[in-house]
């Protein structure tokens, strides 16, 4: 149900997406720095393109910033989430040397708590 709802707006953004490229077909002048700037620098970079291209890179350009923004911004959670994963590693190891070197139980109710669990 929900696979085809999924291709069901995938199709329709694809349509909408197609409507839009068909719309603005038209070539628009894309210059890296305003005349005046360009003049005084001696440096002219520009280049024609349909509408529809500036508008997708836009957007394209725009996801690509935030990805990489988040992705930034995420770096200590990330870097915590290594640190308590060794440490629970180091632990758990730790725990299973303990365990070995102690592996005979005084108690019946201690070793059914003892035994590992399987995973």
């Amino acid at each position: 149900m929900f696979r085809y709802l999924r291709y069901l707006l995938l199709a329709v953004l694809a349509i909408v997406l197609l409507t839009m490229a068909l719309a603005n077909r038209e070539t628009v002048m894309i210059k890296a720095m305003p005349d005046d700037l360009a003049a005084f620098l001696g440096v002219s970079w520009q280049i024609e393109l349909p509408l529809f291209l500036v508008i997708f890179g836009g957007i394209v350009g725009g996801v690509l910033i935030g990805f990489v923004w988040e992705w930034f911004r995420e770096h200590k959670h990330r870097a915590v989430a290594s640190t308590k994963a060794r440490e629970v590693s180091r632990l758990e190891r730790e725990l299973a040397t303990m365990r070995d070197a102690s592996s005979v139980p005084q108690d019946d109710v201690l070793a059914l708590l003892d035994t590992p669990k399987a995973r």
